[in-house]
């Protein structure tokens, strides 16, 4: 079972589990194709949409476990 942190860059969560992608729409991140959004880690990714991280990296590892 993969798990993530909140130190996990977005394209390499994309990479482990592309169906993870509704959860990171559904946060507001619409630019999951965009370069830089590659490179944010899941921690960055939380902050700027104003969530807090440990609850964004808790409930993509749920979804993980699946």
């Amino acid at each position: 079972m993969a798990q993530i942190t909140k130190n996990t860059m977005i394209g390499e969560l994309l990479m482990m589990e592309k169906d993870v992608s509704p959860i990171l729409l559904e946060i507001g991140m619409h630019c999951l194709g965009c370069p830089s959004s590659q490179m944010e880690t899941v921690g960055e990714a939380a902050m700027v949409h104003g969530l807090d991280p440990d609850a964004l990296v808790e409930r993509i590892n749920n979804f993980l476990a699946e």
